[in-house]
């Protein structure tokens, strides 16, 4: 700032006042044009830090994930998350753990020893946890996860609503034998699809039947696998729910190799949206659309309302359940015959 201020011939208070938009209309606009150009042809660079300890903030957010940086299906909650902060003037300080508990509890000290204004805590698939103890006045907000015991704010994607979304939409067109092809194992994403698909049907007036539930690991392979036992029933589906796409992505194998036309033979749903898989599969995959996108926003515009203040005091921790919308292609049709 000296060298600006000995630069435009003026004083150091001056040339602090234009730089901090200060000084209103006392200083003329050639003046503050002076000031101006000699900073930018030195490339003075303000020093955020000491702004951030004069003003008690340091402008960033801290943002822990297991594995939501390196995988390209959870990068939109990154993106929304970024969208909403560089909309607020904050910057997002991001570290991936790889689901390393120790490194987990090094890297929140670290955001905290650089005095992060909160911090985004964001896991890749949607679980119940126990968070971690975050030590320092610093608000926590959860993405994609909830707290077992509801004791932070959650934003998480409504997927008991995008189960029933999905099997509604079969129905709708007249199917009334929809299988399942459903994950192993009782992550809260399976147990609410399920939930979702079992209402649909019952509500429906067809009821459901636990044999067209059939399950395998939640990648292709295990699509294949779940979707072949139900296709090689004597009574098989006309339509199958798919728990992702991936397991989509099986279930197409399993159809085609026993001679099935998509959507004439066989109409199918996934789960995700998954943008290198659902719109590139012959047809494009009927799907519904996981949130990340407004996962990220809306923690971070909640976040920064804890921050500010502007969340009512003593109100208990919101837990935000977001809409899984359909986003309809060609895998599905009426039911042939």
């Amino acid at each position: 700032m000296d060298d600006v201020a000995r630069a435009a011939g003026l004083s150091r208070t001056t040339v602090s006042l234009v730089l901090s938009d200060k000084g209103g209309s006392s200083i003329p606009d050639t003046t503050r044009e002076r000031v101006r150009r000699m900073a930018a042809e030195l490339g003075y660079v303000p020093n955020a830090l000491a702004a951030g300890l004069r003003r008690q903030t340091s402008d960033t957010i801290g943002l822990i994930s297991d594995v939501v940086a390196t995988t390209p299906f959870a990068g939109q909650m990154l993106h929304g998350a970024q969208e909403a902060a560089w909309k607020a003037h904050k910057l997002i300080m991001l570290v991936n753990t790889e689901g390393d508990p120790e490194l987990e509890r090094v890297a929140i000290n670290e955001v905290l020893v650089r005095r992060v204004d909160g911090i985004l805590y964001a896991t890749m698939f949607y679980q119940v946890i126990d968070p971690p103890t975050i030590v320092g006045n610093v608000p926590v907000i959860l993405l994609d996860a909830r707290a077992s015991d509801a004791s932070l704010p959650s934003f998480v994607p409504d997927d008991h609503a995008g189960g029933r979304t999905a099997v509604a939409h079969l129905v709708a067109v007249g199917h009334r034998r929809i299988g399942f092809v459903q994950v192993s194992g009782g992550v809260p994403a399976a147990v609410e699809r399920l939930a979702g698909y079992r209402e649909v049907l019952t509500e429906a007036g067809i009821g459901w039947d636990p044999s067209l539930v059939s399950r395998g690991s939640g990648d292709a392979a295990g699509g294949l696998e779940a979707a072949s036992a139900l296709l090689d029933r004597p009574d098989r589906p006309t339509a199958l729910f798919c728990f992702n796409d991936r397991m989509a992505m099986g279930a197409y194998r399993a159809a085609r190799r026993r001679g099935l036309v998509i959507p004439t033979d066989l109409s199918i749903v996934g789960y995700d949206n998954h943008d290198v898989i659902a719109p590139w599969l012959d047809p494009p995959l009927t799907t519904i659309q996981l949130p990340h996108l407004e996962i990220g926003r809306l923690g971070v515009e909640h976040l920064l309302a804890l921050i500010d203040g502007t969340f009512p005091a003593g109100a208990p921790p919101p837990q935000v359940r977001i809409p899984c919308p359909l986003v309809e292609r060609e895998s599905v049709s009426t039911p042939s015959g």
